[in-house]
């Protein structure tokens, strides 16, 4: 693992308006930089930069980060190769750390770049890294036994893979068997190894306290996260067999709803094309992947999730989904569209392709080309088009109750999109399916439509909405700031909003690492954050600094939001206790009302 010492040292070194001036020209806008967003279209400029903190700002997606996840995202590097591409910039040598035993003891060579700090035989936590070094053993293992394995080999052959496409997407095979990752972990039974191969997903230990590899006689596909980072697998039988997809459990480390296959090395292609195409499966990724398209990803073994979406809209405004012409792709295709409605701004557009029946992604690609794939790809359907086509079969539109039904059943759905373009281009295809007028539909529908666009031009600097919010705001431009909380005003709060236990976390983390206070670092915090739960929060707040000019008096803000605090909390009190009836009171309560009625 990367020391955390040295990350700290080249963020420091490395000035990230240069860093990502390389790759997107910056151009100067008051005390920050601006540009076109890389990681998504637009015609005005909402990426920012600050020189000052060290991290850019998307105020269109929202990406957000320092100079290396600038790496990770733009260029599609994993962790560790942003890291090395950084320091290689700034003329600096990454240290080599020594493998762990753990790692050592089972010779794994490439393992070095993980940590396993906290693993214990003993019964100590198991952390994020520990699990990502086990599943890194096991890579190297299937990846080692497909080599000598002829009939996964020709498995793969027969559907037409390649050795360099097989190679490139690290995929490997499972033997058959019940214990065989056992001779790449030499302490397999022990109760410690027991307990990190089943929280990595890779075994399964039954009531009887007998286990075995969860994988066996399967192809394997390595999952990756937004880091590059294998988190899980799925495994396809090569027979037969049921089930024919096989996925990792979930995990601390892998979330289906969240994960999708290829993600992270399909980004810079999605961007260069414009387009993301979403698939069922990984054999339809990587077909399509051979023939050159490699701006494809899939769903992992479920249903695209909002969030799937909100990534895959981070990274292009158009994206098409290509599922199967059966029931079972229709029925994905509209859990898509569900997913994605209230997501949707005007200038995405998202559109479903049907490929012929008894053709996928792979098989058609396979039989026809890349050429009329991508044919294919230009006809599928706009998402207006296919929501109503979809409502509107098996309803006789010819009589009362059938446009009422339809009525009733594209409410929910319509209620959900905000884009006012396209929520009004909709409204207006279902007055001429109903028949009712659009006032009476709007009406019906609840919907509530402004009555005409306002502009705001030069709107001054708001203060965050609560003095929690302003405070981490604070303490993210400024960790020393820390030192002069008194964390008694909000630690003993009995609310447990996400503002508050963010702050408390904040608090918390710059205490227990005191040298973020006392140094002149640049470089955000949030560098420090990066699997935090609240990170989304964070960095949300944290671009409401990228509005403050040179003039801005950080003490002065601090004492304020301090002051703020203050006072709501006093309310509060006094609410509490005028709330009680006098005779009820205790003297020191009495005497706590007085005082806080004359403050």
């Amino acid at each position: 693992m990367i020391p955390q010492s040295f990350i700290h040292e080249l963020l420091n070194r490395v000035d990230i308006v240069d860093a990502i001036d390389r790759f997107v020209p910056l151009k100067k806008a008051g005390v920050n930089f601006v540009a076109c967003c890389p990681f998504h279209s637009e015609k005005t400029p909402s990426f920012t930069v600050s020189q000052a903190k060290q991290f850019y700002h998307c105020f269109g997606c929202g990406a957000h980060g320092n100079a290396i996840n600038f790496l990770i995202e733009y260029s599609g590097l994993s962790f560790v190769e942003a890291v090395n591409d950084l320091a290689a910039y700034a003329g600096v040598q990454v240290p080599v750390q020594q493998t762990d035993a753990f790692f050592k003891q089972n010779d794994i060579g490439d393992a070095s770049q993980y940590s396993t700090a906290g693993y214990d035989e003993n019964g100590l936590e198991i952390s994020p890294q520990d699990l990502i070094g086990a599943i890194a053993v096991a890579t190297r293992f299937y990846r080692e036994q497909l080599k000598v394995s002829e009939k996964a080999i020709a498995y793969l052959k027969e559907r037409g893979l390649s050795g360099k496409t097989a190679a490139r997407f690290a995929i490997g095979y499972a033997p058959p068997g019940w214990q065989n990752l056992e001779s790449v972990f030499a302490n397999y039974r022990s109760a410690g190894t027991r307990k990190l191969l089943v929280q990595a997903g890779l075994i399964i230990v039954t009531d009887e306290a007998k286990q075995y590899d969860r994988f066996r006689d399967r192809i394997m596909f390595p999952i990756l996260n937004q880091k590059g980072q294998i988190i899980g697998f799925g495994g396809r039988v090569l027979e037969q067999e049921e089930p024919k997809y096989l996925n990792s459990p979930e995990t601390i480390l892998f979330e289906k709803g969240r994960e999708l296959y290829n993600f992270f090395s399909a980004r810079r292609a999605i961007r260069e094309a414009n387009y993301v195409v979403v698939v069922e499966g990984y054999m339809d990724v990587i077909a399509l992947a051979q023939h050159g398209i490699d701006n494809t990803v899939a769903a992992l073994g479920t249903a695209t999730t909002s969030i799937h979406i909100q990534k895959l809209l981070r990274q292009t405004d158009n994206i098409v989904f290509c599922f199967d012409g059966d029931r079972a792709g229709r029925k994905a295709a509209w859990r898509a569209l569900e997913n994605s409605l209230a997501l949707l701004s005007d200038g995405k557009h998202l559109s479903f392709l049907f490929l012929p029946e008894g053709e996928d992604p792979d098989s058609y690609v396979n039989r026809y080309g890349k050429e009329s794939f991508e044919k294919q790809l230009k006809q599928a359907t706009p998402l207006s088009e296919f929501l109503f086509k979809e409502l509107c079969a098996g309803i006789e539109l010819q009589t009362s109750e059938g446009r009422a039904k339809l009525v009733n059943e594209v409410k929910p759905l319509l209620q959900q999109v905000k884009a006012p373009a396209l929520s009004l281009m909709l409204l207006r295809r279902l007055v001429e399916l109903s028949g009712i007028s659009q006032a009476e539909l709007e009406e019906l529908l609840q919907i509530k439509r402004s009555s005409r666009i306002r502009r705001i031009e030069n709107v001054p600097r708001k203060q965050p909405a609560t003095p929690y919010r302003w405070l981490i705001l604070m303490l993210l431009h400024s960790p020393s700031h820390v030192t002069k909380l008194n964390r008694n005003m909000f630690v003993e709060s009995t609310e447990n909003t996400e503002e508050i236990v963010a702050l408390k976390t904040l608090v918390d983390f710059l205490g227990e690492n005191s040298y973020l206070t006392e140094s002149n670092s640049r470089h955000s915090v949030l560098t420090y954050l990066q699997d935090n739960p609240h990170r989304a929060l964070l960095e949300s707040i944290e671009s409401e600094a990228l509005e403050w000019g040179d003039s801005v008096d950080l003490e002065a803000e601090f004492m304020g939001a301090l002051e703020l605090l203050q006072q709501m909390q006093r309310k509060k009190r006094m609410t509490e206790l005028q709330c009680k009836s006098l005779d009820k009171l205790t003297d020191e309560e009495k005497r706590e009302l007085q005082r806080l009625a004359m403050l």
